[in-house]
């Protein structure tokens, strides 16, 4: 910080490739959308249009391009491991490569309904992508809190997508303390986990577990799915027992989580029989360009993450960054998709149990997510 106050200057970020999104950001005339969403999408746009036809708008965009994602099943997989019905979804099949799509459009939507005209969350790659692009479509400023020594390509996007990209913050944790200070000196719509909006995230992210429903017809017997601060898992749970309980599906799934190694507290707490996911040492936490996406010293959702493992009698484990990267490249060489190696964590939960303890032949479901061309 300057004696100001103001963010001090930090070496620019690698310049990319030239891909879609960033084309978008420059020109609403691009080949993301046919010519009938191009339209819509200006009048999301338009700050002077009627508020109800901005969030139609919106919601014409969402549900046009958000969702409904691959599932695949990985027979190779099977072939290599001994297991059975594996299947893949692939959240890699969202505009910007991941499942933070989903809560993206969500929270710009409540944003846009209640009134607020610009959004603010921390991140350390993907979701500031998602929010940047949902919030560029709307007309909704967006500012993204980056924590100083991270470094990852897609700040480059966030930019052309026309966020306001802050350093602040050693970590991701203190970067939401920076980004939650936003909102309440500029008026500005929290995005961050964690906040008031955290059951619109959880219903967001409970769409994963309705979409492999309608596309199984019933609940697998495993759902396995990286993890962070838990909150994908915590949907996915939530979307499921909402399920079981109306009588859609014959049984609840064991929900699995896989993370980067010894750098997770919900992975930490189920592994050393504590209560509640309790914060890690955080000199302690070393992020790498693999385990990224998945370290943090505190999970925001971990309690809530923890029991929905628990109550379904699933399981936690954590994987190196070799093995995530060497996973990630088997499923490119062997099933042709291209994932975020750090996506790959609960597959290798998943597989590692088998390994040990035979699973019964049944219907296995890995959640992965891609990365942005």
């Amino acid at each position: 910080m300057t004696a100001d106050g103001r963010s001090e200057a930090l070496p620019a970020e690698p310049t990319l490739r030239r891909n879609p999104l960033v084309e978008f950001a420059e020109a609403a005339e691009t080949a993301w959308f046919d010519g009938d969403l191009a339209s819509v999408r200006k009048v999301a746009a338009d700050v002077k249009a009627p508020l109800q036809a901005r969030l139609d708008a919106l919601e014409d965009l969402a549900e046009s391009d958000v969702g409904d994602t691959l599932l695949v099943r990985a027979r190779n997989i099977e072939r290599q491991s001994g297991l059975r019905q594996i299947y893949l979804k692939f959240d890699g099949d969202n505009p910007t490569g991941s499942q933070k799509d989903r809560i993206a459009f969500a929270q710009a939507r409540d944003a846009l309904r209640r009134g607020y005209t610009g959004v603010t969350l921390a991140s350390c790659g993907n979701y500031g992508a998602a929010m940047a692009f949902a919030t560029d479509l709307c007309g909704l400023t967006c500012t993204i809190v980056v924590p100083c020594d991270y470094h990852t390509r897609r700040i480059a996007e966030m930019k052309a997508m026309g966020a306001e990209v802050l350093r602040e913050g050693e970590d991701y944790e203190r970067a939401v303390e920076w980004s939650k200070r936003l909102a309440h000196e500029r008026g500005l719509y929290d995005a961050n986990p964690g906040g008031d909006n955290v059951l619109i995230q959880l219903d967001a992210y409970r769409e994963i577990a309705f979409e492999i429903y309608d596309q199984l017809r019933d609940a697998p017997a495993v759902v396995a799915v990286p993890v962070s601060n838990g909150t994908t898992l915590c949907g996915i749970h939530r979307g499921f027992a909402s399920l079981y309980r109306r009588g859609k599906t014959s049984r609840m799934p064991r929900i699995v989580a896989g993370s980067a190694y010894n750098m997770n507290p919900i992975v930490e707490a189920y592994q050393h029989g504590l209560p509640r996911a309790v914060d890690l040492p955080a000199a302690k936490i070393r992020e790498t360009e693999t385990n990224e996406p998945l370290i943090n010293w505190h999970a925001i959702d971990g309690d809530h993450a923890l029991r929905a493992i628990r109550e379904t009698h699933g399981w936690a484990a954590d994987a190196s960054d070799k093995a995530m990267k060497a996973m990630a490249k088997v499923l490119r060489e062997s099933q042709g998709l291209h994932v975020l190696p750090a996506s790959t964590a609960g597959l290798i939960a998943l597989l590692q149990r088998h390994a040990k303890e035979p699973l019964a032949p049944d219907r296995y479901v890995v959640v992965l997510t891609g990365r942005a061309p």
